[in-house]
């Protein structure tokens, strides 16, 4: 018997190859298909099945593709609905693999069809539970994702509750805990950096799992200080129940390149959004008025996910030389599949054609510190969380979070001067890219943000331990 964990940083997310006998599933894959039917091939196995343990919101499963090329069967736990082939299973279902079962442990409350799969080996000895976003390491799935008019996040954490109580807490505590995503993900909100751990350490460590936890308690904590979801979940839970077109397609679309005067008259006659993936400081020394920035060496899908709000949006990319087809492929990740080319030569090519470059204007946190003496505005762009738990302790400082640029940044006058800073100089990048697009001429952006900012000297307020504001 073989498990490994696939695990994709960006992404903060888990996907599994378990094989037995020559037999393979794979749990919670990814869009491109290529890594799981290579590692199989290597192997020399077949795949047997697809579990999914629940429709995904944060990114596009590639269930329906790699089943469409392997033939391998697609498993969903009780009461899934889709619009392809699956075989939907019952609880306690069992699935042979070599010597080796899985087991459908019906798990709902994070979503209603959410289950965890329960592998046993030769011996019918338990061996590892593979949780989804019903069990995290450090915490547990968010149950306001699949809230209806009959079902409130309240319902959704009973059942979560009980889910934990039920069938998984009664485990022994040596069997391994390996679930969809770890530290950075939207489907929790206190994840640890780990990725596996073993049941007993979680029963003894996870604030979810504490044995005099009434389900009162539990329904409290599981439900507060969560953060709105990212807009494009919903839109990612629909093509995993619906099925997407094949990555293959998006890719061969996406990765054209374009003169600099092709690419421009694709943009004007396609609408098309011009994303810059480049690094924030290398930006903002000269990019494509109007194009914004969202780096790839960051929460680069994530953040496309939650700022471009149409996932039918045409866009065309400029980013470094090499890079393209990551970025198709990590666009197609979260559902954005109209990506009609890339700038060939970027920005370079830009420029040697004549073309119009754009700047912003970058600061280090010294020159902020200095500045703060005279009546400037400064907008933190951090989540609610960073800022209450530790900001400039400045009453020309406002918090506006990243996340709500769409509509909680709309108060602002295009004629005004903004000092913006986040965490490390990546959000706050995003942040002044989106408002030069907007008409705002006078962004200034902080190098290094508020670590820099710290470092600085500039007085800041006492810190507060985020887990005290729950």
């Amino acid at each position: 018997m073989k498990i490994e964990q696939i695990y994709t940083g960006c992404l903060a997310q888990g996907a599994y190859y378990i094989e037995s006998e020559g037999e393979a599933v794979i749990i919670d894959p990814l869009r491109e298909t290529k890594p799981y039917l290579e590692k199989a091939e290597k192997e020399g196995a077949k795949i047997k099945y697809i579990f999914e343990t629940h429709f995904h919101a944060d990114f596009v499963s590639g269930h329906v593709s790699l089943a469409e090329a392997t033939g391998a069967t697609i498993v969903f736990g009780p009461t899934a609905q889709t619009s392809y082939e699956a075989h939907i299973a019952k609880d306690e279902e069992v699935f042979q693999l070599g010597k080796v079962t899985i087991t459908v442990l019906h798990t709902p409350g994070h979503t209603q069809e959410s289950s965890t799969f329960l592998l046993k080996d030769e011996n019918g000895k338990d061996v590892a539970i593979f949780s989804g976003d019903t069990l995290f390491i450090g915490d547990v799935g968010r149950p306001d994702l699949a809230v209806k008019s009959d079902l409130t996040r309240e319902d959704l954490a009973g059942l979560l509750f009980d889910s934990l109580r039920n069938k998984i807490m009664p485990l022994a505590d040596e069997v391994m805990v390996y679930p969809a995503h770890g530290a950075g993900s939207a489907c929790g909100k206190n994840m640890s950096k780990e990725t596996f751990d073993t049941l007993g350490n979680q029963k003894a460590t996870n604030y979810a799992l504490r044995d005099d936890m009434s389900k009162e308690e539990f329904i409290k904590e599981v439900t507060t200080g969560l953060a709105t979801p990212p807009q494009y979940f919903p839109k990612n839970v629909k093509m995993n129940k619906e099925g997407y077109e094949h990555i293959d397609q998006i890719l061969a679309n996406g990765n054209t390149p374009m003169n600099p005067q092709l690419f421009e008259e694709v943009v004007n006659a396609e609408g098309a959004l011009m994303l810059d993936t480049r690094s924030p400081q290398t930006f903002k020394d000269g990019f494509i008025p109007n194009s914004i920035n969202i780096g790839l060496k960051g929460g680069f899908a994530p953040w496309v996910g939650a700022l471009i709000v149409d996932l039918h949006q045409p866009i065309v990319l400029i980013a470094d030389e090499g890079t393209e087809e990551e970025v198709i492929t990590r666009l197609s990740r979260v559902g954005y599949d109209n990506t009609l080319g890339f700038l060939e030569g970027g920005i370079e090519a830009w420029k040697a054609a004549g073309k119009e470059i754009d700047q912003i204007e970058s600061i280090t946190a010294e020159e902020l510190k200095e500045r703060l003496s005279k009546d400037i505005q400064v907008i933190d762009a951090r989540k609610k969380s960073e800022y209450v738990s530790e900001h400039i302790n400045n009453d020309k400082v406002v918090n506006k979070p990243l996340d709500f640029i769409n509509s909680e940044w709309n108060d602002l006058a295009k004629d005004g001067t903004y000092h913006i800073h986040c965490a490390g100089g990546y959000r706050s990048m995003i942040a002044s890219s989106i408002l030069k697009s907007r008409g705002f001429d006078h962004i200034i952006d902080v190098k290094g943000g508020f670590k820099a900012i710290k470092e600085a000297g500039i007085d800041v307020t006492n810190y507060v331990c985020p887990s005290t504001m729950l």
